[in-house]
């Protein structure tokens, strides 16, 4: 299919706005899964999200929607987290694309992570299209969420779509929506290779797989994969994309999306937001953006039984490929014995991480209370960074201790805005 019929778009939104149950409504009207596979949050294959309802993975999906006009059009959806902790994830998928459906809900408005992605997604220079659901509800408030969505991206009022993601009424304007508003890739399929990989998983036998979007050139089976960050190549074995599960394919062509399979072992070199080229067409230039995220919370995890030391380090390095956002790194404990010290995103993030662990990984941990990361000036002269209790110095050792605070930007209606006056100020 020609790069002018593709169209490369995610759902961002504040948490539990109804983006998973937006895209299961996709996916029903574009035939992609049969009535037999499909279910509520289809896209959240995790037990745990499942549970507790929200999205922590992005989840790549293409469909084919057949228009009214009779041509055929491809959509990669990247269904993404709504939770600030999960914002890496969101970051990755953005980049992915050309643009965004923009989804709040009707009895809730515009909330504080719906700020933070419009904002992410403007920066990325993306299609923006603002979606209003839930107005089955009866407490929904139309007309005050049109006017937030107003001032948030500036759009007009007839750009706005109303939409119940439930019942499906008004779900057919989102695909019109999609094909006139977001623009198609470019078609680069003569420039060198360049793909940008936006997420991983680790598979037994397969080994580290990379999810890609091409921006340049073609991949296919027999090509040499090379990445920027270090100087190791591997043989492509297979290439293709996604619906729901892996789904071969001759190439990989520029503007679409999908795995590369090419027998990584070593989970060290794949790394999210890394650019994969070819050796058959290799690129000199990495893609612009790629960043690496600053953990904001830290605590200590132990194996229970001291014997799992092995399993947990490989369980963690397996969960990082997934989950870019978290560090680790050794530590010892004289009362807890040998475990890694991690740094997460925030509070949920980490809790997510610890039940990921011992879900999938079958593991009993241990972990100490969270805490931030603080900055001493020493009387030495010395400055030192201190992420855990145990390696702070004596107190007469400490000239000045610095922690972490937050410069915070509130945006609220003027209507929401009082002055407190003194009585002394009233005075005057």
């Amino acid at each position: 299919m020609k790069t002018e019929s593709i169209r490369n778009f995610c759902i961002i939104a504040h948490i539990d706005h109804g983006k998973s149950t937006l895209a299961d409504r996709l996916l029903e009207m574009t035939h992609t899964l049969t009535k037999r596979d499909m279910k509520d949050q289809v896209l959240d294959d995790m037990e745990l999200e499942r549970e507790r309802g929200i999205t922590i993975k992005s989840h790549p999906i293409r469909m084919h929607y057949s228009h009214s006009d009779g041509k055929e059009y491809i959509f990669n959806l990247i269904d993404t987290p709504g939770h600030v902790d999960f914002s890496y994830e969101v970051s990755r998928s953005l980049a992915a694309c050309e643009g965004a459906l923009l989804l709040v809900d009707a009895s809730q408005g515009v909330e504080a992570q719906t700020v933070s992605n419009a904002y992410l997604a403007l920066e990325n220079n993306l299609a923006i299209i603002p979606v209003i659901n839930k107005v089955d509800l009866p407490n929904a408030q139309m007309e005050e969420v049109t006017q937030q969505i107003q001032e948030l991206i500036g759009c007009e009022r007839d750009e706005i779509i109303s939409i119940s993601a439930k019942t499906g009424e008004g779900i057919d304007k989102i695909f019109q929506s999609i094909i006139e508003r977001i623009h198609p890739p470019e078609n680069n399929i003569d420039n060198p290779t360049r793909a940008l990989i936006f997420d991983s998983v680790y598979d037994n036998y397969k080994g580290a797989i990379p999810y890609v979007r091409v921006f340049d050139g073609i991949i296919k089976p027999g090509m040499t994969a090379s990445f920027f960050s270090h100087g190791f190549t591997y043989e492509i074995t297979e290439v293709g994309y996604f619906v729901l599960k892996q789904v071969p394919q001759p190439q990989l062509r520029s503007g679409e999306v999908g795995y590369v399979l090419a027998n990584v072992r070593d989970i060290g070199h794949i790394e999210a937001g890394e650019t994969l080229t070819v050796k058959q067409k290799i690129s000199d230039t990495p893609l612009p953006g790629y960043k690496k995220m600053k953990p904001m919370v830290y605590s200590g995890l132990y194996p229970a039984d001291t014997e799992d030391y092995d399993q947990l380090r490989r369980a963690l390095e397996k969960l990082r490929l997934n989950d870019a956002s978290f560090t680790f790194e050794p530590e010892t404990s004289e009362a807890l014995g040998f475990g890694f010290r991690c740094g997460y995103l925030g509070l949920l993030h980490m809790e997510v991480i610890q039940e990921r662990l011992e879900r999938e990984f079958e593991l009993s941990l241990v972990t100490t209370s969270p805490n931030v990361r603080y900055k001493l000036d020493l009387k030495s002269g010395e400055n030192i960074e201190v992420d855990t209790p145990a390696n702070m110095p004596p107190q007469g050792e400490i000239e000045v201790i610095y922690e972490p605070f937050v410069s915070a930007e509130i945006i609220t209606p003027k209507d929401y805005i009082c002055l407190l006056y003194t009585s002394d100020a009233a005075d005057e």
